[in-house]
């Protein structure tokens, strides 16, 4: 059985519970906002740096990526993006001074929440092998060791090369170039744990593994569903554009197993009606849905739907879009043309009456939106569900119509443009034969990990060098202490990063750490002053610049960074002009607009006032010319119904409001009324007494998996509204539940939202 041990400076006997919120935002977000950003950055530096925040003249919210309204607020950001900016332009530091006070031992058995509160790193630091102490090591030299280490490589696909979503389009091209002018593809990102299946979903089924939609559309909708997504925390500016489509006549539908905060009411806190009245009620209609249940939700609406269009012909189908535009029509339709009810209302549990009620409102919609997130991607069925989804949209023919469309509302700020820029393990033909041709280079076709086969690669010997541009790995993905000896098993780690995080103390037999700026900076180069591009989630690329002073005169942009390292490994005599690009980093967008499709005139489109969006046949002339038959595709799939047994729940992990994916900005969640806790586990109460269990009781969780149980130790039980049989639980305390070969098929995506577990009496008593 594998243990996860609790984190010793978090206490569970310091938890408080109040009922949940009924609404989002309002007063007490802004005063957070602006508490936080004061205690971390002063008075002075919080005006000057959230008056630039998603600002044309600014930069790019390093949280979340929704996109900018045409017309922007002067303060166009939310609570979560406030915290953000304060994060990284906190006036905090963590240097060298700090590193040789405190050995890795010590900081490996601190949270990230406390090894996040230590401030900016400042200097390049090394672990020696055998080491105590990271110690400061110049840039050259870090440089040096990095060449050594991979050149020594038996064959180029011993290293793994990881990219989180905060990283700019200018370095996230130059990282893969790089990585491909090495010799191997093994180029996973954040994206293959979050939105990897969506994009498989839906570049089957409509050429683009991108959303339809954009931010203009919420205003035009009639109808707009919420699926397996909490915005008021994880994409707080969302709740602006739901609460437009309201005013402007729309309809919203919440599904969720979950009622929070932010799909219920919002309280904009840029108008009066939010600040002093009772904001906006947003979801018309709540569906409690049970965990992985939404694809028999969306079987049960597209049989509905075909039932009603059989009884009246030509008033449900949009008959003329589904005949010229879309194939497999007929197989779909055989798929759902019987369901049994009864499994349908189990796997939901959802009333028939309620589930009639949700397919009546799309019949009677014109232009209907369906969002979702990671409480649909993060599944076995995970690419199914998605399919279905696309399958009722295809059906009434919500595609390339003002209003209407698909929408995947991914999280990391510039995650969609990393994947633009070429951050893919499996990048197309036409994409690499264009580095091939630009840089003159040879670039390899076998395709590379991902990160769940990363983790495996490492684990069994077969990759020695990791290096990560951004996040924090260590935390972030699965199984945690089979992820974590797998990365201490490298010979060598580089993390690229502004703050210490749980990645830096969980290393390789040497490890470094390379300190970069951050998005509020200023990033002067030889020719002046730069900016960077970014990609929002709607697929629009505009410019961000960064005002403020660096945190240290020895952080370099993430762009001399990875150039340093290619000049260091290729050598002076490489095609690529690796010494050229920090100099100027138009001579990165030029190279861009002749290898990535639709950055044409890059330089010039990204200096427009708002960018510039990406083309997308799909929504821009109802065109599928990227699938395999230039139609939209109708799927047939087989029913997945997640099976508990008796006396288990299925868990999923989940965010609080005081967090952005493993960045802790701190343990309260206000809107589910939790405080000073993250180790807790929310369960519905019937289930608490079903189960022979307190409110308030310290339990372990103990997953469920055919090769060995896993346990999470001490979480307190948290009596909770979520629907039956579920249950909830934070990540990444909750990651070490997640197996490692519990992934989504066709996708790969660890199935971080449908754990089976028991709960047992916890085994050790609470700490002091």
């Amino acid at each position: 059985m594998v243990r996860q041990p609790p984190d010793k400076d978090v206490v569970e006997s310091d938890l408080s519970v109040t009922s949940p919120k009924q609404w989002a935002a309002g007063i007490p977000g802004v005063a957070v906002s602006l508490r936080r950003s004061v205690e971390q950055m002063g008075v002075t530096r919080t005006a000057k740096t959230l008056r630039l925040l998603n600002q044309r003249e600014g930069f790019d919210c390093p949280g979340c990526a929704w996109p900018e309204p045409s017309h922007r607020h002067a303060a166009e950001f939310c609570e979560n993006g406030a915290k953000a900016v304060a994060e990284e332009a906190t006036k905090r530091r963590a240097g060298p001074e700090f590193f040789a006070a405190h050995a890795v031992a010590d900081l490996a058995e601190r949270t990230d929440y406390w090894l996040g509160g230590q401030g900016r790193l400042t200097h390049p630091m090394v672990l020696r092998e055998g080491g105590t102490h990271y110690e400061p090591i110049s840039w050259d030299d870090a440089f040096t060791l990095i060449a050594e280490r991979l050149r020594a490589l038996s064959t180029p696909d011993e290293a793994v090369f990881y990219t989180s979503g905060r990283t700019s389009n200018e370095a996230a091209f130059l990282y893969q170039l790089l990585v491909r002018s090495f010799g191997t593809n093994n180029l996973p990102d954040c994206s293959n744990m979050c939105h990897e299946s969506s994009g498989a979903a839906l570049s089957e089924t409509t050429g683009v593994g991108k959303g339809s939609v954009s931010l203009a559309d919420f205003e035009l909708a009639d109808l707009v569903i919420v699926v397996g997504q909490n915005p008021g925390t994880n994409h707080p500016r969302m709740l602006t554009a739901l609460e437009k489509a309201k005013r402007a006549g729309a309809k919203v539908i919440a599904v969720n197993p979950l009622p929070e905060a932010g799909l219920m009411r919002f309280k904009n806190p840029q108008n009066v009606r939010g600040v002093l009245g009772k904001g906006t009620e947003l979801a018309d209609e709540f569906c409690q849905i049970r965990i992985g249940g939404d694809q028999a939700l969306f079987q049960a609406v597209g049989h509905l739907l075909l039932t009603w269009e059989a009884a009246n012909p030509g008033t449900v189908v949009d008959q003329d879009f589904v005949e010229n535009r879309t194939i497999g029509f007929a197989e779909y339709a055989d798929s759902v043309r019987e369901i049994d009810w009864d499994v349908i209302v189990a796997a939901t549990g959802m009333a028939r009456e309620q589930i009639e009620k949700v397919a009546r409102m799309m019949a009677d919609s014109k232009r209907t939106i369906v969002c979702w997130a990671m409480g649909l991607t993060q599944h076995k069925h995970a690419v199914p569900t998605i399919r279905e989804i696309a399958n009722v949209v295809l059906l009434r023919g919500m595609i390339g119509k003002p209003g209407a469309g698909l929408c995947p509302v991914r999280g990391h700020s510039n995650v969609q443009g990393d994947r633009t820029m070429g951050i893919w393990e499996k990048m197309p033909e036409k994409f690499l034969s264009a580095l091939e041709t630009e840089f003159g280079i040879d670039v390899p076709r076998t395709h590379g990990h991902d990160t769940v086969s990363a983790i495996r690669a490492m684990r069994d010997g077969k990759a020695k060098v990791f290096v990560a541009v951004g996040g924090n790995f260590a935390a972030a993905t699965p199984d945690t202490d089979v992820t974590e000896a797998a990365v201490r098993s490298c010979d060598l780690t580089v993390q690229v990063s502004t703050k210490l995080n749980r990645s830096h103390v969980v290393h390789g037999r040497t490890a470094l750490i390379l300190p970069t700026r951050g998005r509020t900076e200023r990033d002067t180069q030889a020719s002046g002053d730069q900016f960077v591009t970014v990609e929002d989630s709607m697929s629009v690329v505009h410019r961000s610049q960064g005002r403020l002073e660096p945190a240290s005169e020895q952080l370099r942009s993430e762009v001399d960074i990875v150039c340093g390292i290619a000049d260091a490994l290729l050598g002076p005599g490489h095609p690529v002009p690796w010494q050229d690009f920090p100099r100027d980093y138009d001579l990165i967008r030029d190279r861009i607009s002749r290898v990535v499709p639709g950055c044409e005139s890059y330089n010039e489109r990204v200096r427009e006032p708002d960018g510039f969006v990406l083309p997308h046949a799909p929504r821009d002339a109802r065109e599928f010319t990227g699938t395999r038959s230039g139609k939209a595709a109708f799927t047939a799939n087989e029913l997945t119904v997640p099976f508990v047994p008796e006396g288990r729940l299925l868990l999923q992990t989940l965010r609080s409001h005081d967090q952005y994916n493993t960045t802790i900005y701190g343990l309260d969640d206000r809107y589910r009324g939790i405080k000073d806790a993250r180790r807790v586990v929310l369960v519905n109460p019937d289930d608490l007494t079903a189960l022979g269990f307190e409110d308030g009781q310290l339990v372990d969780l103990v997953g469920e998996w055919p090769d060995r149980e896993r346990r999470a130790e001490r979480f307190r039980v948290v009596s909770y509204p979520t629907a039956r049989g579920c249950a909830a639980a934070y990540f990444p305390e909750a990651n070490s539940l997640v197996p490692l070969d519990s992934t989504a098929d066709t996708s790969n995506t660890p199935t971080s939202k449908s754990i089976v577990i028991r709960l047992e009496a916890a085994t050790r008593p609470a700490a002091p």
